[in-house]
């Protein structure tokens, strides 16, 4: 695997999504900073998602689903790196009547699926796999959710339903930073031992650490015939920003230019240190265009 490119990838996803937020003044960016890695892998151009950035709705494209539709500047980014829509697009995100809402919507090339209310990628997905099946279709389906979207019942409904039909082309990935949006998950809801708990509903499980690229593609696509695979990241929220780094706080925030500055030096002194190059505008507060923003 080439890890430096799914490194430089993932580097370059924290710089565009803390810009984005910082202009819109929105929200969310802590949750976009925890999933930077799992998508830098996924979107990875040589060993990730078979996709076609000319061709978005290629039929035997791979589909990937973001469950936590909030975290949406992390894929948005990494789907203009990847070629979908431009770069410059993304200093639109969260304008008015601009396609990059606050929420991930399919109207973005790339997406599959708007999400915002949790809980519901999961059984979208594992319909659409089941679909697929019947049709002869052999593409896959990862599902990025986060571990506090795991209180909706939705979720164990539809694995429980892909593991009965042994739909092994799909793939969960549990976002496990351990926060939610006003506290811990642990808290908020105690879900106990999360590896036994997909085991019990008929799931091939990976408990990996959320920031390690070389781990997460060999939990990501190491083949599991006859049942779905689960895959439970170790995530930290808001990682590659020491003050955002755990910190209920910034789900949220959004950082103000001061922030700002300081988070993108980070993130380029972090790319630095692996021996890469700064992604483009690191380290430099992007100015905020004109227009009417969100929040």
């Amino acid at each position: 695997m080439n890890s430096m490119s799914s490194a430089l990838l993932a580097q370059r996803i924290r710089a565009h999504a803390l810009r984005m937020v910082h202009a819109a003044k929105a929200s969310h960016i802590a949750s976009a900073l925890s999933i930077a890695d799992i998508l830098a892998v996924l979107y990875e151009p040589e060993q990730g998602l078979r996709v076609r950035p000319d061709a978005p709705h290629w039929s035997g494209r791979d589909r990937f689903l973001l469950s936590k539709g909030h975290a949406c500047v992390a894929v948005y980014a990494a789907l203009a790196e990847r070629g979908f829509f431009p770069v410059d697009e993304l200093q639109t995100y969260g304008r008015d009547f601009a396609r990059l809402m606050n929420h991930v919507s399919h109207q973005v090339p790339g997406v599959e699926f708007s999400t915002g209310s949790l809980g519901h990628a999961l059984p979208f997905g594992v319909g659409k796999l089941l679909a697929a099946r019947l049709r002869g279709e052999t593409w896959r389906c990862v599902v990025l959710l986060s571990d506090g979207e795991l209180n909706e019942g939705s979720n164990w409904e539809a694995l429980m339903f892909a593991a009965h039909h042994g739909l092994d082309r799909l793939t969960v990935v549990v976002d496990a930073n351990g926060l939610q949006s006003l506290t811990t998950t642990t808290a908020t809801l105690d879900m106990g031992d999360l590896a036994a708990k997909f085991s019990a509903f008929g799931a091939r499980v990976s408990d990996v650490d959320g920031h390690d690229h070389a781990a997460l593609h060999a939990a990501l696509f190491a083949p599991a015939r006859g049942r779905p695979t689960v895959v439970i990241a170790r995530t930290t929220k808001g990682k590659g920003v020491s003050f955002m780094e755990n910190q209920v706080a910034w789900h949220y925030r959004s950082p103000n230019d001061a922030q700002l500055a300081q988070a993108l030096g980070e993130i380029a002194d972090a790319g630095s240190s692996q021996g890469g190059e700064p992604p483009r505008g690191a380290g430099e507060a992007t100015p905020r265009p004109g227009g009417t923003f969100h929040a």
